[in-house]
């Protein structure tokens, strides 16, 4: 089988075996939003194509590809779900050298009924359920963050956060950037936006301070871009990880340097953290297609 994880702006692919083993992968900056005139296929063609000669004649695509700006929009499924739902609910899609189909994506709502969706995060989260067990909490950091929790071995509900995004935002495009020059890491600096975050005040009275903080000269400039790292993340967690007991780590699935900062701000927050494989999308891919009925 060949497994896709596509996204807004990159395309990984796995050959799987029959045991779920990874054979080959490979990678390109060939996201959604670079794919003229609805090519998905060609695209596939393009970077799978001596796959498909070989024999290959079974495709699995999880992430954005499912979205409205996608090969074809997959409805997504009402939480809770659980592995079989995602592979009893797949998207067929248009393709003359294989069988294809689109794992569907997930939708939930907040306390307050505000709804939430997720694309290619439940792929991620299939893959490392196993570690996770039938219950616990798991957080995906990136632009979107999400925090999802399972219950009874399924995804029951989750929330997400913009923090990714509005880091990127602030960083460059508002007065606080102006301080960031010659940024280097700082876990100091980190450390003290993760400390602030749990001051009264509210975010954005803590993010004027990042500015005043540096005019008042006990801010370096360079240090600036980790400190508000920290005063963000540190804000997530803190929201996030409400009620969850000090004993119940949460797991972390994501990009190794990101995951760090988050295992940082959790302990700092009171919270233990378990990081899971990098392969967690490939994982999720081979346990669904294993569940697929294909002929």
């Amino acid at each position: 089988m060949i497994g896709v994880d596509w996204g807004t702006s990159s395309f990984r692919a796995f050959r799987i075996a029959e045991d779920g083993a990874v054979l080959e992968r490979r990678q390109a900056p060939r996201g959604i939003l670079s794919v003229a005139d609805g090519a998905f296929a060609a695209v596939v063609h393009e970077l799978t194509g001596d796959w498909l000669r070989d024999g290959e004649g079974r495709i699995l695509l999880s992430g954005m590809i499912g979205s409205r700006q996608g090969w074809r929009e997959s409805k997504a499924l009402p939480c809770p779900a659980g592995i079989d739902d995602l592979a009893g609910a797949l998207t067929p899609v248009p393709f003359d050298a294989a069988r294809a189909f689109i794992v569907p994506g997930l939708s939930a709502q907040d306390g307050q009924g505000t709804p939430e969706f997720m694309r290619g995060e439940e792929t991620q989260i299939a893959g490392v359920l196993p570690s996770i067990g039938a219950n616990g909490l798991v957080c995906l950091p990136g632009s979107h963050s999400k925090w999802v929790r399972v219950a009874r071995g399924r995804i029951a509900d989750f929330t997400t956060h913009m923090t990714g995004e509005a880091f990127a935002a602030l960083a460059d495009h508002t007065i606080l950037g102006r301080m960031m020059q010659g940024s280097r890491e700082d876990e100091d600096a980190f450390d003290r936006g993760v400390s602030r975050s749990a001051d009264p005040g509210g975010l954005l009275h803590h993010l004027f301070g990042v500015r005043t903080l540096g005019l008042a000269g006990r801010l370096a400039d360079p240090a600036a871009r980790s400190y508000l790292s920290g005063l963000l993340i540190g804000h997530e967690v803190r929201t996030a990880a409400t009620g969850v007991p000090a004993d119940r780590p949460v797991h972390l699935v994501g990009e190794a340097a990101l995951c760090r900062l988050y295992v940082r701000a959790l302990a700092a927050c009171g919270h233990a953290a378990v990081v899971e494989t990098g392969d967690a999308a490939v994982l999720g891919l081979a346990r669904i297609g294993g569940l697929v009925t294909w002929s």
